[in-house]
């Protein structure tokens, strides 16, 4: 008979809750996106256009059959056919269609009031199903969110997409096929993560540098993305760029300079943006005193940091409190 040794004698296991601080992208994108809301799946016969007026949110259209086309500001128009995400991290103002004859109308947030689970818009000719969720975004979006580009599209047949996007794809498109309990619920979690996937192919451009964009293309870097990521892990430890630098086998000068190309802004700078960012979310989500949140994001004085958060939030932190309660 084998042995059991008493349970006494065992130490517990421990299982460590999961933290995303240090993951650079997760950590910008909990903080930026505050909240995910899905609109009901629109049915669109041509002819049909919506105008979307620029809000303080991110939006993300996938295409479940049919074509559309999106028109950015600045931007070539993108024809978007079934199986194509497009999703837009800055949230301006855009035009999605059926022709570029047609008069669009303008979009606005409905009441929510039960009246059935597709919006149907347009005439009687050729049929476009879209799914349509957007995000909401702090008062100001994280430092590396704010660099990003207009819109990022994603595939289901593009040869060179990533396994999982078209997995995701796939999973969106046959629960929309074949709806069942919590299929809202489903689906709001898919759109969380077809963002997630967008936001990470952008941190894998890898171009020349003097073409290279700023934001999260840094996170291809080695030595930037360990810098951000000892940040974002400590982010109240008061930090040098000369600590950072030896951190990650750099010159100090070198350091700072190809922090700030890559980036788009200097480490201490960026560094307080950050500090600011993540005191945001604490005054939204504790009930930890103004000076308990400054000490914990790196500032000894409360007056400092009343000064750093009013110039990168535009508002005091006992102001951006009382206006979180009441959203």
């Amino acid at each position: 008979m084998a042995a059991h040794p008493s349970s006494s004698s065992r130490t517990p296991i421990r299982l460590d809750i999961a933290d995303g601080r240090g993951d650079v992208l997760g950590d910008v994108l909990s903080l930026g996106l505050l909240r995910n809301a899905l609109y009901k799946q629109v049915e669109a016969r041509a002819p049909w256009g919506m105008s979307i007026g620029g809000k303080n949110r991110a939006m993300l259209y996938l295409i479940a059959r049919g074509r559309a086309l999106l028109e950015i500001e600045g931007e070539p128009t993108i024809v978007l056919e079934a199986g194509h995400v497009a999703f837009l991290p800055r949230g301006g103002p855009h035009v999605l269609r059926d022709a570029p004859t047609t008069v669009p109308s303008a979009v606005c947030d409905g009441s929510g009031r039960a009246t059935g689970a597709t919006r149907r818009i347009g005439g009687r000719g050729a049929p476009t199903s879209i799914v349509a969720a957007f995000f909401e975004l702090d008062r100001t979006s994280p430092p590396l969110l704010q660099r990003e580009a207009q819109v990022v599209v994603l595939s289901d047949h593009d040869g060179a997409a990533d396994t999982t996007v078209k997995a995701t794809i796939a999973l969106v498109l046959a629960e929309i096929d074949n709806p069942g309990p919590a299929s809202v619920l489903l689906l709001q979690r898919f759109a969380d993560v077809l963002v997630v996937q967008a936001m990470r192919s952008l941190t894998k451009h890898r171009t020349c540098r003097a073409h290279r964009p700023q934001g999260l293309a840094a996170l291809s870097d080695p030595p930037i993305h360990d810098a951000l990521s000892l940040m974002h892990a400590h982010v109240g430890y008061a930090w040098s760029v000369a600590e950072l630098a030896s951190r990650v086998g750099l010159s100090r000068s070198g350091f700072a300079a190809r922090f700030t190309d890559l980036v788009g802004e200097p480490p201490l700078q960026y560094l307080a943006r950050w500090r600011v960012t993540r005191a945001a979310e604490l005054l939204r989500h504790s009930v930890d005193g103004v000076s308990e949140i400054a000490l914990k994001v790196g500032y000894e004085s409360t007056p400092s940091f009343n000064k750093a958060f009013k110039r990168w939030q535009g508002t005091s932190p006992g102001a951006y409190r009382r206006a979180a309660s009441t959203t």
